[in-house]
């Protein structure tokens, strides 16, 4: 029965991170108007599916890390309570900040049920140093390291634009029509670095790079590298999360690995497809207002760094490294939403004791002698 329990559980927490975490890959297509919703959605699900088949290959080194083992004594790392404690109380955590629209670390959330549900387990003999140097360190870290490569990344690419004499227009939105007004034969160089003016709805009022290298338009050339640059991203995702949820699984030794990440892609594209609709405006809209360039380079870092967390088995979050990239490209364009900023934050300080809290009541339901399983 707790066997079936934790396969159930392993499932809703995968839907939870797909519903809180699927689209972050690609929230500044969506926030940058480069595409709508029904296609970011799309590509975030499709590309998140083939990170989490290729972690069956590539990111296992995850998977222990997740299990609970060395944080508590193996007789209980292997209990089905124990697991089914630490995912359910996590996903429960995520499931409600999936519902009030805030972008939290499913990483995060696992980290605080294991916490729980290992205190409430073997008390203070938890293996703090773990906790700390294994998820702590690099959960902290890494959406600082974030923040400064984004600015730094921009702010190269900006200084690199400017070298090159490329233009960028922008436009003031007073119509529900959008009409472009090309400028380039009625104004000098000069002139033409300073915004133009295009009639547009206030969806569609972007910035736009109107020149043309070897024929082709920079705009598009851009457009496609920032649609790259998100299936990066999501892609790394997949990679680096769905892991995490399979150590689960893989605890207690009766699931094929194969069949148990296979299955946990699924509910994590299901949960994406169905209620990531709260955090995607959050993400894509709410926290800073930003143009392609900008969305490119957020991109950019993300994928850049999760690529690597996941290759050397570093528990990094996601949503962390992403919110950090955007908060740095919120911090050099200056249109930040400061409140939505510390909400978020403040999200992420308590995810850990709400997680906890979780973990910790279910296992202390779940953990009768008649109930625990345990397989060598």
């Amino acid at each position: 029965m707790m066997i079936f329990l934790l396969l159930f559980t392993a499932l809703f927490l995968a839907y939870t991170n797909g519903a809180n975490d699927n689209f972050k890959g690609v929230a500044t297509l969506y926030g940058s108007n480069t595409i709508g919703y029904k296609t970011a959605i799309t590509i975030a699900t499709v590309a998140t599916f083939l990170g989490s088949i290729s972690a069956i290959f590539f990111a296992q080194s995850l998977i222990a890390n997740f299990s609970g083992k060395g944080l508590v004594p193996q007789d209980i790392a292997v209990t089905a309570s124990f697991l089914v404690a630490t995912g359910f109380g996590a996903g429960c955590t995520v499931l409600l900040a999936s519902y009030l629209g805030f972008p939290i670390s499913t990483t995060h959330s696992l980290v605080g049920g294991l916490l729980g549900t290992g205190i409430m387990a073997v008390g203070m003999d938890v293996n703090f140093y773990q906790l700390g140097s294994v998820f702590f360190i690099p959960l902290l870290v890494s959406p600082l390291i974030a923040f400064v490569l984004s600015v730094c990344v921009y702010g190269t690419f900006t200084r690199i634009r400017k070298v090159l004499g490329l233009t960028k227009e922008s436009c003031l939105c007073i119509g529900e029509q959008k009409e472009f007004i090309p400028l380039a034969n009625t104004m000098t160089k000069a002139e033409l670095l300073q915004p133009a003016v295009t009639i547009a709805d206030k969806q569609e009022c972007v910035e736009l790079y109107t020149d043309k290298a070897f024929g082709v338009s920079m705009q598009k050339l851009l457009d496609i590298a920032h649609i790259l640059s998100a299936i990066a991203v999501s892609f790394a995702r997949g990679l680096n999360d769905t892991p995490k949820i399979a150590g689960l699984l893989v605890a207690v030794g009766m699931f094929n690995i194969h069949y148990g990440m296979t299955a946990i892609a699924i509910g994590m594209a299901i949960g994406g497809l169905l209620n990531a609709r709260r955090v995607a405006e959050t993400m894509s809209k709410k926290i800073t207002g930003i143009n392609h360039g900008q969305g490119f380079s957020a991109n950019l870092v993300t994928s850049f760094l999760v690529l690597i967390a996941s290759k050397f088995g570093v528990p990094v979050s996601t949503t962390h490294v992403s919110v950090g990239a955007i908060f740095g490209i919120g911090m050099i364009s200056k249109k930040r939403d400061a409140k939505v900023i510390r909400r978020i934050i403040l999200s992420w300080l308590i995810t850990l004791p709400v997680a906890m809290v979780f973990s910790a009541s279910i296992y202390l339901v779940s953990s009768h002698p008649e109930t625990g399983i345990a397989t060598n």
